[in-house]
């Protein structure tokens, strides 16, 4: 029998993916030229920089959109509250809307202070260094996206703007006291991010999927939570978002969030009560319940988003179009509208094209998802950043959102364990009893409370000594053995070490590709 050929566009998939993004870069630079690339008085080299960087700022913001936009994605499609497909149309909205009306007041070209800009007095040198900082940071987030690891953008730019400074003007153009505070975010971010998540998820557990009647539990709780939810995501969004057109300071913002917060729970708790009710009293009632928050969430954090990483690809491009048409060196840029567009453009280019990797990576590669579990991510991302941004600490969105999932596994694996456990000494506190008897105790264990698994295992531990067993069930080699094989099944070690690895690497890595692509520049363009 002859086998059905597939589809045209299934079979030529990744060819097609790189010509759009060929014909989206060749359409930015033709645009570049059109608009004032060419004005009268600049160079010919001059006009060839300013059109080939407004195509590697486009590429740059690709790659932040394949890249990055998984953190706001990954846990929503994971649990299987929207589609692929819904999740890319979504985000590639929210994200061009967030760089087009929020991302473009001022953009700070050097990103938290990284190289002082007074130390380089000739405007094209610093072009060049804007130049090959940007190629370098592109370069670097596509060759993580293909591998499948989530890096921080933010930490890409300051790296590679970091190589090229050192490359331009020497080690002592750089402030180490920032580069210090990144690295002590490698470990502050998803530490942050694991504890709250653990917590949340935790939380939840307890006062909802831990107790019998779940649904009525959910209906008490479950407005509590989203009411929360609104909090952190209204302060989150008058901080990172609309704080780029007004300045709104941080008891305002808390205070405007808690108030919307109030009257979201006051609208919600009726409805949710009901539609609690109606679910079936299992965890799986208790999931739908979250859907549309995280929905609603997803869309919000890729506003977000757009208004705050778009400056890692616009940023530098509108420094490198200061420099070379103005003559002019500034630590903040004002960004035309057509740069901002294209940045726009950008992102949602790259996240409709390659976006779906690192999305499915985040998702469903590092941990199983679930509703509850998503909401614990959320929460923890926007508390964390937050908090720190109270605090002044320099951290990662990325490494949050990924350390929120990793967090998410491991309270799983040491739940899971825990049960195991607790499951054994319910068995040695029956052994030589009946199968059935055994059976039926341990589905009225699996439905028990808390407090009612307390009693029970206190009862098992008491019965297993008197029988002599002195509550010993797994050797200690059988018990590593199995707490060892839970590990396996629940968090997938080599996606986190893969992810860790390429944090780790990701300043150096941009840093020494600046410097390179900066003497490379500097020969070709002397």
């Amino acid at each position: 029998m002859k086998k059905k050929s597939r589809p045209f566009i299934e079979r030529h998939f990744e060819t097609l993916q790189l010509a759009t993004a060929v014909a989206f870069l060749l359409l930015v630079g033709l645009y570049a030229s059109l608009t004032g690339a060419a004005d009268a008085g600049l160079s010919r080299t001059a006009v060839w920089l300013l059109i080939v960087s407004a195509a590697v700022g486009a590429y740059m913001a690709m790659n932040i959109g394949a890249n990055d936009v998984a953190n706001n994605m990954g846990p929503a499609v994971g649990s299987g509250a929207m589609t692929m497909g819904w999740a890319i149309v979504v985000a590639a909205v929210f994200e061009a809307l967030g760089a087009i009306v929020a991302g473009g007041e001022v953009v700070g070209t050097i990103k938290g202070g990284i190289i002082n800009p007074a130390d380089i007095t000739d405007p094209t040198l610093f072009a060049w260094v804007m130049f090959a900082a940007l190629l370098a940071g592109a370069l670097w987030l596509n060759l993580a996206t293909a591998l499948g690891a989530p890096v921080s953008t933010t930490h890409s730019i300051i790296g590679a703007v970091m190589g090229a400074g050192i490359a331009a003007g020497g080690w002592g153009l750089v402030h180490w006291p920032t580069i210090g505070a990144i690295v002590v975010s490698w470990v502050v971010s998803p530490l942050s991010g694991a504890l709250f998540a653990a917590l949340f998820l935790y939380v939840i557990k307890r006062s909802v999927t831990y107790r019998t009647e779940k649904t009525e539990a959910a209906a008490r709780v479950v407005p509590a939570l989203i009411a929360l939810m609104v909090w952190s995501y209204t302060t989150y969004m008058l901080l990172k978002g609309v704080n780029q057109i007004v300045k709104v300071p941080f008891p305002v913002a808390v205070i405007v969030g808690l108030g919307t917060a109030a009257l979201v729970w006051g609208l919600i708790r009726k409805p949710i009560e009901r539609i609690a009710l109606r679910q079936e009293n299992s965890k799986d009632g208790v999931n739908h319940l979250f859907t549309w928050p995280l929905i609603c969430s997803a869309a919000l954090l890729s506003f977000a988003h757009g208004a705050n990483d778009v400056a890692n690809a616009i940023g530098p491009l509108a420094a490198i179009f200061e420099a070379v048409k103005a003559g002019a060196i500034a630590t903040k840029a004002g960004t035309p509208l057509w740069i901002m567009v294209l940045g726009a453009l950008g992102l949602a280019v790259g996240l409709a094209l390659y976006g779906a990797k690192l999305i499915r990576t985040v998702g469903k590669e590092i941990t199983e998802l679930d509703q509850m579990r998503a909401y614990a991510i959320a929460m923890a991302a926007t508390l964390t950043v937050i908090v720190a941004s109270q605090l002044g600490m320099p951290v990662s969105t990325t490494h949050i959102s990924i350390g929120a999932v990793f967090g998410v596994g491991f309270l799983r694996e040491l739940l899971k364990v825990n049960y195991a456990k607790m499951e054994a000494v319910v068995r040695a506190g029956h052994q030589g009893a009946d199968r059935e008897e055994v059976e039926a105790y341990m589905q009225r264990f699996e439905a028990a409370e808390v407090q009612e698994k307390k009693q029970m295992l206190a009862e098992m531990k008491q019965r297993a000594k008197v029988r002599g067993l002195d509550g010993a069930v797994f050797a200690k080699g059988e018990r590593k053995a199995f707490k060892k094989a839970y590990k396996k099944e629940i968090v997938k070690r080599s996606v986190v070490m893969r992810i860790v690895a390429a944090w780790i690497v990701t300043v150096p890595a941009t840093a020494v590709l600046a410097a390179l692509l900066f003497h490379l520049v500097a020969a070709v363009m002397s």
